[in-house]
C-alpha cells in the first residue's frame, strides 16, 4: 500500500516558496514567448478583452507574485483576492468575475469549500484550480466539485496562462491542459 503525503506548504521566507517563484517566473516567461512565436496559440497582445479575475491564494509572497505574472502575461485584471475560504465564498456572493483562481491549501478552510460554494451560483464565471496538490485524485474532486480545469503550481503555470488567453479570445479554453492525467 502507498502513502502519499501532501507536499510542503509553501509560506513566506521559505526556501519552498523562494524556488516557486523563480519557476513561476521562468515559465510564464516560456510561455509568453512561446505563445508569441506560435501563430496557432494566441499572444496576448492578440487578446481583446481583459479578464477580470479573483484569486485565492493564502500565501501573501506567492499570491502577489501570481498577480503580477498573470497581469503581465495574460489579459488579466485581477479585481479581488483572499486567503481564507470564508473571505472567499463572501467575496464572489457579493462581486462578479469572469475567472476564479483557486488554491486548494488555505489560511483557514479549502478551496474545495470555495469550489462548492461558487459553483453553486448561477454565474458564467469559469473556476480553476492552481495547487501545488495537482493529484490525479484531487483533480477529479475539483472538477467533481465545478473546477473547469486544475493546474499544477509546479509545472502547469504556462498551462494556466494559455488558457486564460484562450478565454480572452472567446474561446472555450479547451486543451489539454489542466485535464485529467
Amino acid at each position: 500500500m502507498v502513502v502519499r503525503t501532501p507536499p510542503a506548504r509553501e509560506t513566506p521566507g521559505t526556501g519552498n516558496a523562494s524556488a516557486w517563484l523563480s519557476r513561476l517566473r521562468v515559465q510564464a516567461a516560456a510561455a509568453s514567448q512561446h505563445a508569441r512565436e506560435s501563430e496557432n496559440r494566441p499572444s496576448p497582445r492578440r487578446c481583446m478583452t481583459p479578464l477580470k479575475a479573483f484569486i485565492v491564494e493564502d500565501s501573501p509572497v506567492i499570491r502577489e507574485n501570481l498577480v503580477a505574472a498573470l497581469e503581465e502575461m495574460a489579459p488579466i485584471e485581477v479585481v479581488g483576492t483572499a486567503d481564507d475560504e470564508a473571505s472567499a465564498v463572501r467575496w464572489l456572493g457579493e462581486h462578479e468575475c469572469d475567472l476564479a483562481v483557486v488554491d486548494i491549501f488555505l489560511k483557514t478552510g479549502s478551496g474545495l469549500g470555495v469550489l462548492k460554494a461558487a459553483s453553486g451560483a448561477s454565474r458564467a464565471m469559469k473556476l480553476v484550480v492552481l495547487s501545488n496538490y495537482a493529484t490525479p485524485d484531487m483533480r477529479r474532486k475539483c472538477l467533481e466539485l465545478g473546477a473547469d480545469r486544475v493546474f499544477d503550481k509546479s509545472n502547469e503555470i504556462d498551462a494556466l496562462i494559455l488558457y486564460c488567453c484562450r478565454l480572452a479570445d472567446g474561446s472555450t479554453g479547451a486543451s489539454a491542459y489542466g485535464q485529467l492525467s
